[in-house]
């Protein structure tokens, strides 16, 4: 393991969380995968476990404007023409705290031709016994306002059987309908009668998803999860709170390589292109600091 990389454990839990991306690299439970893990040097395949911050999701053209002025972020997402998961997937976050069960990693984002904000930013990851507790907080500590949004980045992993055996429950009642290209908003849609339908669980099947949801399904206590479960009886579940009124679903398709090996579940604080649409975009004043939360945890029949 390298110097740059933390491991923590309690009980039957171990992860494993890496400077690069601030990322989640390995979460285990008795020894088995609840997340797509990735190696100890080299690039991070497909996002995986990193915070994407200060918007989730995809910006058109990686062009929009706030508060008077006109910014161009990267295009990263070559293909779509997009400017793709924020700012801080590529950096180096520096070790702010650690125990035998939580480590904390932050990182800085500073005004550029990209961005207006000075945030700081830092995520904790705890074990617990009911599973990995993580948590993303965005302070800024600029003069100006800052446009702000952020998603974590996980790969859920139930079992060994294919992805297309799993059974899945998604509490959600609308999706974000897309284009085929660039995967860009076009409209919403509810989900009864459609194949996105997953608010009973149900198997997944060979359904294709790369699509945002809202209209969350919470229980008493104002939480959402979810679940996926293998044939063996295994499964892992994501749980997350009113700070997420989005969820970004990804089946895992790729056009070449290995595909569909997990299920990317990804809590969002606003939707995609929201910077230009507004929608949801939690606009941090100077001084002002946002907090959200969630957990990964594994599930047995």
């Amino acid at each position: 393991m390298t110097a740059t990389e933390h491991q923590i454990s309690f009980g039957p839990y171990t992860a494993i969380a890496t400077a690069r991306g601030g990322a989640l690299r390995e979460l285990r439970h008795g020894g088995r995968d609840l997340v797509i893990s990735f190696g100890a040097d080299g690039g991070i395949p497909d996002y995986r476990g990193v915070i994407c911050a200060p918007w989730p999701n995809r910006l058109a053209d990686g062009r929009y404007s706030f508060d008077g002025g006109d910014f161009q972020a990267m295009v990263n997402e070559e293909e779509r023409g997009t400017a793709l998961h924020g700012l801080v997937f590529g950096a180096v976050w520096e070790l702010r705290e650690q125990t035998a069960s939580s480590v904390r990693l932050g990182a800085r984002i500073e005004p550029s031709e990209g961005y207006p904000g000075r945030l700081d930013v830092s995520v904790e990851y705890e074990l617990r016994a009911d599973g990995l507790r993580c948590t993303v907080r965005a302070e800024n500590i600029g003069a100006d306002a800052a446009p702000y949004g952020v998603c974590p980045h996980p790969y859920l992993v139930a079992g060994p059987a294919p992805l297309d055996e799993w059974t899945v429950q998604i509490p959600a009642t609308e999706f974000m309908e897309v284009s085929d290209d660039r995967l860009l908003p076009e409209g919403m849609a509810g989900v009864q009668g459609h194949a996105f339908d997953f608010r009973t669980e149900k198997v997944l099947g060979a359904v294709e998803i790369d699509h945002a949801f809202t209209g969350l399904i919470t229980n008493g206590d104002g939480l959402a999860a979810v679940r996926a479960y293998d044939p063996s009886g295994t499964g892992v579940e994501l749980e997350w709170d009113t700070a997420w009124p989005w969820l970004q679903i990804h089946t895992a398709d790729k056009p070449a390589g290995p595909s569909r090996l997990g299920l990317a579940v990804e809590p969002m604080t606003c939707p995609p292109d929201a910077f230009n649409s507004g929608t949801g975009v939690i606009r941090l004043a100077p001084g002002e600091s946002h907090q959200a939360s969630w957990t990964i945890r594994a599930l047995n029949r």
